[in-house]
């Protein structure tokens, strides 16, 4: 059975340096688990510098879900743990021996497990936390049971990576993923695949899950799309999300017995001499995928894409949830009467600037914002990006004021943060208005837990 979806509203933004089709290996000598990457998360330390570790050793827990294990993704040595102001806790970093051994959990029938015997091994060997839910996109409650999982197999946003190519050859530990998650809820696991691009069998040979096809702009592969027009929140429902190479790690867990971390990592953008794919484990540094690949100028490091992504250092880490890392320009200068120049080479959503008499361009974009920061004005442009019967701009204004009923009201359990970056491109009053709606649903969650 299958449902396909087609989304009007939203923006494709084009850019340089998209990755080549290729998979070569990253050997990668150092890897980090961030806990700023879990949002609501606090951890409690369970290692020193200096321990040995293998993959599936745990490192810390969320001291007010102690059942929820961070473990390391690769074997070798704590060689630090960094901590930020008030000591809050920034990476834990694993200088890795390259033997990858790794604890052993025991294989599994998955037909034969039970809910709980499920659950209970995904907590302890570390790959619980793949689980997200929404609302608020923070790790999933063990103790719940979702209405629903959505795996988003496909993704809009600039210089994505291609799934398609990421699962390749590895439909029997997909299928295995899947096989799981359905025995997680009671209700339905979708699978989401883009209508136009995805000719994978591994995604659409898949058994046992809804397939939902999608079309359209961006956002039209974001999981709180998929959710509102498949089966949308209401007050008081919990939906689960992951992303194939989520349901990869699941499926090897319960097949191997093993935390087996391995993760595909597209190095895409202008800045990107030869862009393509490096095979690795979660949580690795860039030192060797951008060494003596990226041009000389000062740059951008992103660990995920420009819309959504965290700068990171030219020797960071690759974020737990993400599967690109993206290099653009720095856009510290500034341009003297940049208004009153023609823009060829810039790209806008409005027609201030020609780009949209060359639709299929593709930009050399920059982080540079253009203007400061200014009073809203009311420009009706969020609603042509914005897929959600909601008011973007009313439900920013109940978060700036701090209005739970309004921020309830306006539909805030139905997006993230994410949803929202479009309308931060094309907003003219250059306003961060992730990082507000990221406020406002910490807010709700506080209050409502």
């Amino acid at each position: 059975m299958s449902t396909n979806f087609i989304i009007k509203k939203g923006l494709d933004i084009k850019l340089l340096g998209e990755a080549e089709k290729t998979i070569v290996d990253l050997n990668a000598e150092k890897f980090a688990i961030k806990p700023p990457d879990f949002i609501g998360c606090f951890p409690k330390v369970l290692v020193k510098e200096g321990d040995d570790v293998k993959a599936g050793t745990p490192l810390y827990f969320d001291k007010y879900r102690d059942n929820i294990i961070f473990t390391s993704p690769v074997s070798g040595k704590v060689e630090a743990i960094k901590r930020g102001p008030k000591r809050r806790l920034l990476e834990i970093i694993i200088d890795s021996d390259g033997k990858n051994e790794a604890i052993d959990f025991g294989s599994s029938k998955i037909d034969s497990l039970k809910k709980d015997e499920i659950v209970e091994k995904m907590l302890k060997s570390g790959v619980w936390p793949v689980l997200r839910q929404r609302p608020y996109s923070v790790i999933a409650n063990p103790n719940e049971t979702p209405k629903a999982i959505f795996v988003a197999a496909y993704d809009t946003s600039p210089l994505a990576p291609d799934f398609d190519l990421i699962v390749h050859g590895q439909g029997d530990e997909f299928q295995a993923g899947l096989d799981v998650l359905t025995k997680l809820t009671e209700g339905t696991v979708h699978l989401n695949v883009d209508a136009n691009r995805t000719k994978s069998k591994v995604f659409l040979n898949s058994k046992n899950v809804q397939i939902n096809t999608f079309s359209g702009p961006h956002p039209s592969g974001n999981v709180s799309v998929h959710i509102s027009k498949v089966d949308p929140i209401n007050k008081g429902d919990v939906v689960w999300y992951l992303y194939p190479q989520d349901v990869l790690t699941i499926g090897r867990l319960f097949l191997e017995g093993k935390y087996n971390s391995s993760r595909v990592i597209a190095l895409a953008g202008s800045e990107v001499k030869n862009p393509k794919y490096f095979k690795t484990f979660v949580g690795a540094s860039i030192a060797n995928m951008v060494a003596d690949n990226t041009s000389n100028g000062d740059n951008r490091f992103i660990s995920g894409t420009v819309l959504t992504g965290e700068k990171i250092e030219k020797d960071g880490f690759v974020g737990f949830y993400d599967s690109t890392v993206t290099v653009i320009p720095e856009g510290n200068h500034h341009e003297f009467f940049g208004w009153l120049l023609p823009g060829f080479g810039k790209f806008s959503f409005s027609k201030t600037f020609p780009a949209w008499l060359t639709p299929n361009k593709k930009y050399k974009v920059d982080t540079n914002l253009h203007g400061g920061v200014r009073a809203y004005v009311m420009t009706g442009k969020f609603e042509k990006v914005f897929p959600f019967d909601i008011y973007p701009l009313q439900l920013i204004k109940a978060v700036l004021v701090e209005d739970i009923d309004l921020m309830e009201n306006l539909g805030i359990y139905e997006i993230d943060h994410e949803d929202f970056a479009l309308c931060e491109v094309i907003d003219t009053s250059k306003t961060e208005i992730q990082s507000i709606i990221r406020k406002g649903l910490d807010m709700m969650r506080q209050e409502m837990s």
